[in-house]
């Protein structure tokens, strides 16, 4: 995303992820709230069913089951291209089939297994991130880029228009997506109405740091930089760590909506809420996201992403609406204080999120009626 991110911000990137941050923790906070009124798995799925009703649950369910059964095979292809670059020889299909092997097989052993291979994922992610951070600190002390550590002109421009600011918030907002996860288990946690609300706020938090604080060191450093193979070894390697990661998780919360939906029989349950004997896993459904995965071998990976993309807001602002539903329109809290959480602070998140729609191309919109259509 940085890349594509400080050119369209024409260099404001940290101003724009900030924005992001903060339109993101509307809906992050509506997340929170319901999950606190509906400790259950599945999410914006579980969410829009129990407090809209069951027609615009499904509708919803089956839109996000989408995203979920397509992420896994993103992860896959980005890696790949990384990996294909240092192995060109060897054909992009080998890849794809190794790492959904890879990203299948942790999940199918238990969620025990996944979260300690995650972990692992994760340092590694953050030890790079924390080298990156060390390198460029030093670099600007020798001279390098602007010489400073401090300068406002990653956050702010006076001569670059709102307008072109607020278009690189448009893509950097997803890359905050992932972090309604969490909620899909809640039946899983101790104490989920307390322990999830919160891990949601510090998770998003803890990854605005990051970013923030990343795209600003960068900025400062070299402006609009780009990476060629050999140069950026580590980087890559950094990628492909993060990809693994992202590919269990996703599965494992992807487990949880589809078993919710099964269990409701909106899925086929003897496929979705099946459970291995040994592993205690739901492993058929494991291995349904598994041969999606692989489609990788055959699909777009930039369609793909506007799918994902477009599903993600599509819940997010079901997620939004559903706290306005049960809470200020059904439960009738209507202090002061409850019309600032339970109607402005959602309607906020959902405006937001609609307002993002409008910057997303008609195509992915499309292919998703589509989806409804046929396959409903």
């Amino acid at each position: 995303m940085y890349g594509i991110a400080a050119v369209t911000s024409h260099g404001v990137i940290t101003g724009a992820y900030i924005i992001a941050f903060l339109a993101i923790l509307f809906t992050a906070l509506s997340y929170g709230k319901m999950t606190k009124a509906y400790p259950i798995s599945g999410s914006a799925y579980t969410f829009t069913q129990k407090s809209i009703n069951s027609e615009v649950g499904f509708l919803v369910g089956w839109t996000i089951m989408l995203d979920y059964m397509l992420t896994p095979m993103v992860t896959c292809w980005m890696s790949t291209v990384f990996i294909s670059a240092v192995f060109p020889w060897i054909p992009h299909y080998v890849w794809i089939i190794l790492l959904t092997a890879i990203i299948v097989v942790p999940s199918i052993l238990g969620v025990t297994i996944s979260a300690s291979a995650s972990k692992i994922f994760v340092i590694a992610q953050i030890i790079s991130v924390c080298f990156f951070w060390i390198l460029t600190v030093k670099s600007l002390l020798e001279g390098v880029g602007t010489g400073t550590l401090f300068s406002n002109k990653p956050l702010f421009n006076s001569d670059v228009p709102l307008s072109v600011i607020l278009a690189g918030v448009s893509i950097l907002c997803f890359s905050f997506l992932g972090f309604d996860s969490l909620t899909t288990l809640s039946e899983e946690t101790i104490n989920p109405e307390k322990t999830i609300p919160r891990a949601i706020i510090i998770m998003l938090i803890f990854i605005g740091v990051l970013y923030i604080g990343s795209s600003y060191l960068a900025q400062l450093v070299q402006p609009g930089f780009s990476f060629e193979h050999a140069d950026s070894a580590a980087m890559e390697i950094a990628i492909i760590v993060g990809n693994f990661s992202s590919g269990v998780a996703t599965i494992t919360s992807a487990l949880r909506v589809f078993y919710a939906m099964g269990r409701d029989s909106v899925l086929p349950k003897n496929l979705f809420s099946y459970f291995h004997a040994k592993f205690k896993t739901p492993s058929h459904g494991i291995i349904v996201i598994g041969i999606v995965s692989l489609l990788g071998i055959l699909l777009n990976l930039d369609q793909v992403i506007k799918f994902i993309n477009f599903g993600g807001l599509i819940a997010f602002t079901s997620v939004n609406l559903s706290v306005i539903a049960h809470y200020f329109i059904r439960n009738q809290k209507r202090s002061f204080n409850d019309c600032i959480r339970y109607l402005f602070l959602p309607f906020m998140g959902a405006a937001f999120t609609m307002w993002l729609w409008s910057h997303l191309e008609m195509e992915a919109s499309g292919w998703y009626v589509a989806w409804h259509i046929f396959f409903t």
